[in-house]
C-alpha cells in the first residue's frame, strides 16, 4: 500500500511507468478499447478547496475504469465539528479503497496518510501538486517525445505546482529554469533536496527572458493561489514583468509549447492571444489529468 503525498514518494521507475501507462490508456480508450479494471472499487474525494479539473478528472477517470466515487467537503464530515484527522482516516479506510485530498496544509495530507490503511493521494496542497506535475510532464512527452533533452521554463510564482515540476525534473532528468521575482522563490528545502539528486540543472533566475531563451516548453500559473487573495493586488504589481506574452514567446524555440494548469487569469500571468494561440496545449494538458489519474488509480488499486 502506497501514498502519493508528493512526487518524491515515487521512484524514477514508478514515475516512468505511470507516464507510459497514462499515454497507453489514452490511446486505448480513444480506440474504443475500454477496461473496467476498478469495478467494485470506491474512491473518496475529500476537498477543502474549490476544484474543476482535479475533481472532475478523478471522478470521470474512476468511473471510466468501472469504479465509483464519493465526494466529501469538509462541511460534510465531522471534521467540521472537531473530529481528529486520524479518526477520519481510519473510518474512511473501512468504507472506501482510496482517498484523494485537496486541502491547504501539507500536514493534513501527511496526517491522513499516516493513519489511513488505504492509499492517500494529494490532489493539491499548498506545498505540492504531484498529480498535476506528472500529468503536465505526460503532456510534454505526448507533444515532444523524449523530455530528457528538453529545456523547460517556469515563469511566475515558485508555488506548489512549481515544486512538483522541480521534483519531476529531479526524478526524470530534464533541464528546468524557473524565473521568479525575488521573495517568491520555490521552497528552499524542496529545491535543495531535488538538486542533490537531479541529473540536470534546476536553476532559479530573476529575468524571465533568461529562463525562456531557447526553451522547448514555457509553463506558468496564476500569480495568487487560493488562500492568497489578500495579496492579489500586490502580486499583480510584482509579477507584471513575468507575464507570458507574445514578446516573451518569441525568445523560445519556434516550436515551443505553452502550458498553464488553469484556471487562467487572461491579461495577468498570460495573454489571451498566447493562451488561445497555436502553441498553447492547455486543453490537452487539462484532459491528460484524467488519463494520469486513471493510470495512478489502476496502479494503486489493481496492481
Amino acid at each position: 500500500m502506497k501514498h502519493i503525498t508528493r512526487v518524491f514518494d515515487l521512484t524514477k521507475e514508478e514515475v516512468e511507468h505511470l507516464l507510459k501507462r497514462a499515454l497507453r490508456l489514452k490511446e486505448d480508450f480513444k480506440k474504443g478499447k475500454e477496461r473496467k479494471s476498478l469495478a467494485g472499487k470506491i474512491l473518496a474525494l475529500l476537498f477543502e478547496k474549490h476544484s474543476t479539473r482535479t475533481r472532475v478528472s478523478f471522478e470521470a477517470g474512476m468511473q471510466k475504469l468501472g469504479g465509483g466515487t464519493i465526494f466529501l467537503s469538509k462541511n460534510d464530515l465531522q471534521l467540521d465539528r472537531g473530529e481528529p484527522l486520524k479518526d477520519t482516516a481510519r473510518v474512511l479506510s473501512r468504507y472506501v479503497d482510496a482517498l484523494v485530498v485537496r486541502t491547504y496544509g501539507q500536514e493534513i495530507v501527511n496526517e491522513l496518510a499516516r493513519w489511513a490503511s488505504i492509499p492517500v493521494i494529494n490532489g493539491l496542497s499548498d506545498l505540492h501538486h504531484p498529480c498535476q506535475g506528472m500529468s503536465d510532464v505526460m503532456t510534454v512527452i505526448e507533444k515532444k517525445g523524449d523530455i530528457t533533452n528538453l529545456k523547460i521554463a517556469w515563469v511566475g510564482d515558485g508555488n506548489n505546482v512549481a515544486h512538483s515540476w522541480i521534483e519531476m525534473a529531479a526524478r526524470i532528468g530534464f533541464t528546468l529554469g524557473l524565473a521568479c521575482p525575488e521573495g517568491y522563490d520555490p521552497n528552499p528545502e524542496i529545491l535543495t533536496e531535488a538538486r542533490q539528486v537531479a541529473p540536470k540543472p534546476i536553476e532559479i533566475v530573476r529575468d524571465p527572458k533568461d529562463a525562456v531563451k531557447d526553451a522547448d516548453v514555457i509553463n506558468t500559473d496564476v500569480w495568487a493561489s487560493m488562500g492568497q487573495e489578500e495579496e492579489a493586488e500586490q502580486r499583480k504589481r510584482i509579477f507584471a514583468p513575468y507575464q507570458v506574452n507574445r514578446e516573451l514567446l518569441k525568445l523560445a524555440k519556434p516550436d515551443a509549447i505553452v502550458m498553464h494548469c488553469l484556471p487562467a487569469h487572461r491579461g495577468e500571468e498570460i495573454t489571451e492571444d498566447v493562451l488561445e494561440g497555436p502553441q498553447s496545449v492547455v486543453w490537452d494538458q487539462a484532459e491528460n489529468k484524467m488519463w494520469l489519474h486513471m493510470a495512478l488509480l489502476e496502479w494503486l488499486l489493481a496492481g
